[in-house]
């Protein structure tokens, strides 16, 4: 039939009579040895007007009936044809905003009923739904489904354009996007496009401040629910995520993912423009803004523009003077404690870090993994221009100049421009007659 494609499905898995699902607990327990009595095929039948796929043909012919019907209620907004004012009024709100059903409970609103029924489950607990194989619960059938190829292993849903396959019909819609580029969901108040809905609401409540999840112990507040969950493990420890390797735990596991890059020395995140590579891609944003230039923070006060949000957190309490901390013995003041505490060791000349090879010691532990390399010979910071290579990360910025021509230092006196400060320093001498070494 014309409107119906079978999937190839020699690729795919299919359970016999002879086959058995097993999984495991962490404690070694069977969970499941289900066995399948007759031979099941995954999903191989698609339609070929809104590309859903069913297991049998007359599946298919059913769901056409829905295609089939016409049309006649039309948005005047965006164009789009229903096939009942009811859908039609329900698309509208898109448009409008409006969400005329409200949860007593918390205020929330939404757009349709059948979303607030599953919402006040949240406040009631209730999870109708049960797996009959593991006995976990979901408020939504639609969860439990999805659930459910955990223990089965079956992804029925795959992407035409490069195979990847998924448990849910909705996971390969998001997916096809990322391929097509669309981002149908935007932001009337900035322009910024996202390929999901829920992104978008999550990117307003940074316009309009809201954080409507509260963590009853200590107050904070937060944008989504996720993270006031991770938040709330700081006040219980909890720390369900293990790395295997060396056994270090963590709150959630991205952060787990992250750590084992250390173990692994995966860096996925590239530069394109310097082919630097990084374990996160929050780091490979921020290194991008060195070849840019883009500086997107800026103080409202004095207008110093800057590459990430932290260091202008940092520079506003030079204005605000606040959370800064004051040497009592020479009155120099720190924006943070940790270098506060390196300067308090000057006042009480101790040098806690000693070389065990020589008996030097020294007041930061940075300066005693330095001196070490001194005994080792060890030079982990290469030039990859002229492979040369440097004790100190310093040295090679220095040298690098070299290649690029780059001086940077400029005298104020005599406008004269170097490739170090230390050489400018040494410069500066010719102009107030000082001797180095007085």
């Amino acid at each position: 039939m014309e409107e119906i494609n079978r999937i190839d499905t020699s690729n795919t898995t299919v359970f016999t009579n002879v086959d058995s699902v097993t999984q495991t607990y962490s404690g070694g327990k069977r969970l499941c040895g289900k066995t399948f009595s007759k031979q099941r095929n995954i999903s191989e039948y698609r339609c070929q007007i809104c590309r859903k796929i069913f297991s049998s043909e007359n599946e298919v012919i059913t769901h056409r009936e829905i295609h089939n019907k016409e049309k006649r209620y039309y948005c005047e907004v965006c164009g789009k044809n229903f096939v009942s004012n009811k859908k039609l009024t329900i698309h509208k709100r898109i448009h409008t905003g409006e969400k005329p059903y409200h949860c007593k409970i918390c205020g929330k609103s939404f757009s349709v009923n059948s979303n607030l029924i599953v919402h006040k489950r949240i406040h009631s607990g209730k999870k109708p739904y049960h797996c009959e194989i593991c006995g976990k619960s979901f408020i939504q059938n639609s969860h439990l489904v999805v659930h459910k190829s955990i223990h089965t292993g079956e992804k029925p849903y795959y992407c035409e354009i490069c195979g990847k396959s998924f448990a849910s019909n909705s996971n390969v819609r998001k997916h096809i996007r990322l391929h097509t580029g669309e981002k149908s969901f935007q932001c009337e108040i900035c322009g910024k496009s996202f390929i999901e809905n829920y992104p978008l609401v999550l990117h307003k409540r940074s316009h309009t401040g809201e954080k409507p999840f509260h963590c009853e112990i200590c107050g904070k507040s937060f944008i989504e629910n996720y993270h006031l969950l991770i938040h709330k493990r700081n006040h219980t420890g909890e720390n369900p995520f293990y790395c295997e390797i060396c056994g270090k735990s963590f709150a959630h596991n991205s952060g787990l993912v992250i750590h084992k890059r250390s173990h692994t020395g995966e860096k996925p995140f590239h530069c394109e423009i310097c082919g630097k590579s990084f374990s996160v891609n929050s780091s490979l944003v921020v290194h991008k803004r060195r070849h840019t230039g883009e500086k997107p923070y800026c103080c409202e006060v004095c207008s110093k523009s800057f590459i990430t949000h932290t260091l202008l957190k940092t520079h506003q309490q030079i204005h605000t003077g606040k959370n800064m901390f004051h040497c009592e013995i020479c009155g120099k003041t720190f924006l943070h404690n940790a270098n506060f505490i390196r300067h308090k060791i000057i006042h009480s000349g101790e040098k806690p870090y000693h070389c065990e090879t020589c008996g030097k010691s020294f007041i930061q532990n940075s300066d005693l993994t330095k001196h070490k390399r001194t005994h080792t010979g060890e030079k982990p910071f290469h030039c990859e221009i002229c492979l040369k290579s440097f004790a100190v990360k310093s040295n090679l910025v220095v040298h690098k100049a070299i290649h690029s021509g780059e001086k940077p230092f400029h005298c104020e006196i005599c406008a004269k421009s170097f490739s170090d400060n230390s050489t400018l320093k040494r410069h500066k001498n010719i102009h107030t007659k000082k001797k180095p070494f007085e």
